[in-house]
Parts: structure tokens; sequence; C-alpha cells
């Protein structure tokens, strides 16, 4: 995960990297209310409340000498899921990316409950409201920097940490061992810790593999406007795309079970929530989200809608960076930028990406289907890249053949 913040959106001075916002991007954002729903939008609380010694060393970031190791009894921490790659000498690496929060530590919980139901029209009904409540409380809690958290990883304890200013650790490690085979998952656990287990899929430096997008491309969430969004993320239980399900079963049957990483442009706050969706429904494996902080529950919608196309883009360099003999398929939707995205990246690296599989997002209420949905939006996005390299498709039963047709050129 890279440093980003939400732009125009105050973030308390915990976070150095931001994302351009398109014109397409602005624009959709004004036709659609975001601005106006977002000043309204409920402040979070003590988020950035540290301690005085924190708050003083976390500027140093990964540097700091002053940090503290997480107190079981007072933090939790997730340990996010990640793929290993090998280097140059064959040695296994991983990104490590660890969130430390204060338990129980969101003041505002049952007012922004409150607000959030509120807006979505939801009757009194405690089932909806604990949903919220669950799904709601990391945005609140007080994330933790000058932290770290000790990882037992293959029998030798590993430091994460320590924390930045925005509650979160990124770590670069090599993996104790060497004999690790294309698609085995080994489980790590933190020690003395309240931390969640972290599953890491080991990955040769050849092979097919895949990017999905999340939201409208395996998670049905058909709206566009600030209230929808509020409604699928925090109310509704989430449900997979008609077909996609059984088109990743039949990828990873085809492939040779490809690692596959899952790029959202949601907040990393919804990693749990996510992460349980993919285990559901999907294959295994490695969820990037942006870990931009905020102090407002405004930045949650602009962190959706705003610079997804770079900071799209800038993770998939990222995993260039450790697979560029990796042949990628780059599966996404209509709805915001994955066309853009996924176009710029093949015009970079065309040898990279075998195939672009675009879903038409159809009957998606605020939504403008004659603009996204457009031939010419395609043809402007995949501008000089081969037809054969990518496809729009309505039903996924359409992309059983050229799956199958990847495999046949590849043997």
């Amino acid at each position: 995960m890279q440093r980003d913040a939400a732009p125009e959106v105050p973030a308390g001075d915990v976070s150095t990297r931001r994302y351009h916002e398109s014109d397409a991007e602005r624009e959709f954002r004004i036709q659609r209310g975001f601005p106006e729903f977002e000043k309204d939008m409920p402040s979070l609380g003590d988020r950035f409340k540290f301690s005085l010694k924190d708050n003083l060393t976390s500027y140093l970031g990964s540097r700091n000498p002053f940090y503290a190791p997480v107190d079981p009894q007072k933090d939790y921490v997730w340990l996010l899921d990640n793929t290993a790659y090998q280097n140059r000498l064959g040695r296994w690496k991983a990104e490590y990316v660890a969130c430390y929060f204060v338990k129980n530590s969101g003041k505002e919980l049952s007012e922004v409950v409150g607000w959030i139901s509120d807006k979505v029209g939801l009757a009194k009904n405690e089932r909806a409201e604990a949903t919220i409540e669950k799904r709601v409380q990391p945005l609140l809690d007080q994330i933790l920097p000058a932290h770290s958290v000790t990882v037992d990883l293959q029998g030798m304890q590993v430091r994460l940490g320590p924390s930045g200013r925005d509650g979160i650790s990124t770590d670069e490690l090599a993996i104790p061992g060497h004999d690790y085979k294309d698609g085995q998952i080994v489980t790590s656990k933190a020690v003395n810790a309240d931390a969640t287990p972290i599953n890491t899929t080991f990955a040769t430096a050849k092979g097919w593999a895949v990017i999905s997008d999340v939201d409208d491309t395996i998670k049905k969430t058909q709206t566009n406007s600030p209230v929808g969004i509020l409604k699928t993320t925090f109310v509704d239980d989430p449900e997979p795309i008609r077909g996609m399900p059984e088109l990743y079963k039949h990828i990873v049957q085809k492939l040779d079970a490809p690692p596959v990483w899952y790029l959202s442009a949601s907040p990393y706050n919804l990693y749990p929530f996510l992460r349980q969706f993919r285990e559901t429904y999907f294959p295994s494996g490695t969820l990037i989200l942006r870990d931009a902080s905020w102090m407002n529950l405004a930045g949650f919608l602009a962190n959706l809608t705003q610079g997804t196309e770079a900071y799209k883009v800038d993770r998939m360099e990222k995993i260039y960076e450790w697979f560029p003999k990796r042949k990628f398929i780059c599966i996404g939707d209509s709805t915001q930028s994955d066309p853009e995205a996924y176009g710029d990246m093949y015009r970079k690296h065309s040898k990279w990406i075998g195939a672009i599989y675009i879903r038409k997002v159809m009957d998606v209420a605020e939504t403008d289907e004659n603009e996204k949905n457009k031939p010419e939006r395609f043809e402007k996005a995949f501008k000089d890249i081969p037809k054969s390299v990518w496809y729009v498709f309505e039903d996924p039963s359409e992309l059983y053949a050229k799956v199958d047709a990847l495999v046949a050129a590849t043997k």
C-alpha cells in the first residue's frame, strides 16, 4: 500500500501521497452532487488524538527509534494478506502491511450510525443498525502511529513497523526458506498481539495472473449516488455479480491457479468487510485498498471517487515491479475509470497484459449509461491497443471461450 490522501479532504497531516483527479472524475462528482453532500457529513472524532510521544515521533515514520510494541489489551492490528515473489537470486520476498488501531476508541459511533441510518431512510431496525456499527467502527477507531507488531514468520520472529502517522506500517521482508511452490498459501500470526492472521500466497516469476476491480466488477454496487454508496457499503449484505464467481473459478482452473490481486478504490478501513466477501465467493488473493486517512466521513466518499485512475495505475506499477514476466488478465467495469487505467498500463507495458475484460454495467441508478458505455469511450481508452486484447462484455459467460483461447495460445 502507498501513502495517499484524497484530494480536497482534510487529512490531519497524516498522509503524503495525492493522486491526480481527472477531469472526468471531477465532472462526475459534480453531476452526482458529491461535493454538496459531503459538506454535511459528520466528523470522525479524535482519530488523530495521539499521545505526545506518538504524536511527535510519528513524523519519523519507519525510522522512528521511539516506537512501542502494541498492547494486546488496548490495541488491535490488521495484517493484510499478501503475495510473495522471487528476486533475482530466487529468494522469496513480500510486502507486509499492518494497520494499527486503539480498541473501541471511536467516540462518535452512535452519532454516525444514526446519521447514516437517517440518510439511507432506514427505519428503526436493531439488526441493520448493528451491521452499520460493525462496518463503520474501523472508520472511527483511533489510529495508532509509532507502534510495532511482531509476527512469527515461518519460525522466525520478525518485527513489522513502526507505524507511520497514518497508523500503517509497510515492510518489504525476505521470507525464511526456499522450498515454496507456486500457488502455495502460508498463514502467519502475530506474537503477543490482538491481530488478524496473514495469508501469504507464493507466486513464481512466470505464468498467468489476474488483476480485478471489486465494485460492480465482482461485487454488486449498482449505484453512483452518495446515498446509494452509503447503503451498499454499510447496510446491505454484499452480493456478487451474477456469473462472476463461476467465471473466476473457471479462470483458476484453466490458468493453473494464477495469483489474484483485487484492486479497489475502497479505503483500507473496509478490509475485514471486503475480505470476508472475497473469501465467500472468490479465489484467495491480495486485496489492495487505499490508505488515505481523513477526519470526516466525507473523506470516505472522496476516496472512492477522486484520483481512482491514477491510484490504480500506481498500484499496478508496483505489481509490475514484482512480477514483470507474468502475463496479466485485467478485469474491470465501465462505471468509473477501469478502461482508462488498464489502457494506460497496456501502453506502458504491452507485453505484460495479455487480456483486458470490461463489464458493461447496465441499469445503474444515477448513471448516464449512454456516456459510460459509448463505443467511442472504449475506443479512446484502448487507443493503439489491438482489438484482440480488449473486450467489453455484459454476461460473464461470454468470457469462457476467450479464457480457453488464452490457454491454447500459450501451449
